[in-house]
């Protein structure tokens, strides 16, 4: 089987949601709906000293996550009517929108709070901008969209060998052994609570 996976330097990203809306644009998607998420953690303070000045300790770094079209998915585990699978040559989870009913299980189940429910009442995710290729073939174009480059799109096994195999940061983990990559910002090491939770849950 061959796996797709994204590469995240976190270290670079600007926060500007260029993927996020690009994103939005290509899947026709409306408010609030969303298939990438860019998360947003900070820490520090700005401490006051005797002179009336003020130094600051404060920081903020951003990672742009979308369905890592795991290993071993939540969704896929726990879909009540098998609809959602991961397709045995891509790698590519996605669901069969004939047998899904919309309970939103896989939502709830991914730990990215990746699947929405649109209009048809039907769960729908990132399928890599397959749909968009004659042959089939993933053309994502968050990766694409990026103005400092990112995100890089490939075969995870060529992503790891040259960037790594971490794909935690802050609160996310690798429960489900997510096909990402993070490269971590240089402030990621004084950990940093999430800014955005009201953003990142619908």
């Amino acid at each position: 089987m061959v796996q797709y996976g994204f590469y995240i330097n976190t270290d670079i990203c600007i926060g500007c949601k260029a993927c996020m809306t690009s994103c939005f644009d290509r899947n026709d998607l409306e408010v609030p709906q969303k298939f990438r998420k860019v998360y947003e953690f900070g820490g520090g303070d700005w401490q006051g000293s005797p002179d009336s000045g003020y130094t600051s300790t404060a920081f903020t770094y951003y990672a742009s996550m979308t369905c890592c079209h795991c290993d071993k998915p939540a969704c896929v585990e726990f879909c009540p009517t098998g609809a959602m699978q991961k397709d045995s040559e891509t790698g590519i989870v996605n669901n069969d929108k004939e047998t899904c009913i919309g309970c939103m299980t896989c939502e709830q189940r991914c730990p990215y709070n990746h699947p929405v429910k649109m209009a048809d009442g039907l769960s729908h995710k990132c399928a890599l901008c397959s749909e968009e290729t004659e042959d089939g073939s993933p053309a994502p174009v968050c990766a694409s969209a990026c103005p400092v480059r990112a995100i890089e799109f490939g075969l995870i096994d060529e992503l790891r060998k040259a960037h790594g195999k971490n794909c935690t940061i802050g609160d996310l983990g690798d429960t489900t052994s997510p096909n990402v990559v993070l490269e971590l910002h240089r402030d990621a090491e004084k950990g940093g609570t999430l800014l955005n939770p009201t953003e990142i849950s619908h």
